[in-house]
């Protein structure tokens, strides 16, 4: 009996999924990971859908999308995305915009927590951090903007001396929570869930990048229906408090 329950069980799974059901091929920023990770288990269930979501670091994804690289959809910055329309590697039919992040500082969760509350003083903090670690500046938007920030505030070579490049997907954020960087600059959706890190607060507005995360489906994309349904679930407004749990401001208008 229990054999043929199992087989009516299987049997009814298969009924419920639509009949075209498929896996959909996501390659993603390192930013949107938390949220992704509570959000597509329930596209998955509604829809039937598969989705595999490859992480990978923004240089490094525009590159794969520029010569070639299959994907259903990209989620990234729009600045990026809108560099690949133009290249005619993704579609601006369907695309859709998230939300948006900003780049805040971090400790070790016992540690002192230095006032970045002015660019005088995040500049002093910097300064006075004995190692600093942040993205890699050729790697991510979040490290390239540093990298230009330390300059604007004319430490850039006090800083380098002491600064360790670690993308957050590869570790930096877990970096700071072990002990072994005192001071970290990453995007808010990067480490608002990470054990071990405390957030002193997003930079001041005058030093601060916006990065705005969207969706666009590839210009490869033959049979784009899954793909824009995902789209189109991501940006629903019934998931804007998930966005907002995982870092994410609102987007803009």
């Amino acid at each position: 009996m229990k054999r043929i329950f199992l087989l009516l069980v299987a049997t009814l799974v298969q009924i419920s999924a639509p009949a075209w059901a498929t896996e959909i091929a996501v390659m993603s920023g390192g930013a949107p990971k938390e949220v992704l990770t509570v959000l597509i288990p329930e596209f998955e269930r509604r829809t039937g859908h598969q989705v595999k979501v490859n992480y990978v670091l923004i240089s490094a994804l525009r590159q794969k999308i520029l010569f070639g690289e299959i994907a259903d959809l990209v989620i990234m910055p729009n600045s990026v995305i809108d560099n690949l329309i133009e290249a005619r590697r993704l579609k601006a039919e369907g695309r859709d915009t998230f939300g948006a992040v900003k780049l805040v500082a971090i400790v070790h969760k016992d540690a002192p927590q230095p006032d970045i509350s002015t660019p005088e003083a995040f500049r002093t903090a910097l300064l006075k951090a004995k190692s600093v670690i942040y993205s890699t500046p050729t790697s991510t938007p979040s490290g390239a903007h540093m990298a230009s920030l330390l300059s604007q505030l004319d430490i850039a070579e006090a800083v380098e001396k002491k600064v360790t490049y670690r993308p957050a997907l590869e570790g930096g954020v877990a970096m700071v929570a072990e002990g072994l960087a005192e001071l970290g600059i990453y995007p808010s959706s990067e480490v608002i869930h990470v054990k071990g890190v405390t957030s002193i607060g997003e930079l001041p507005d005058s030093l601060q990048i916006n990065l705005v995360y969207g969706a666009a489906i590839t210009a490869s994309n033959k049979t784009a229906e899954p793909a824009l349904a995902l789209v189109k679930y991501l940006a629903s407004p019934d998931n804007r408090g998930a966005w907002q749990r995982a870092g994410f401001d609102p987007p803009p208008p």
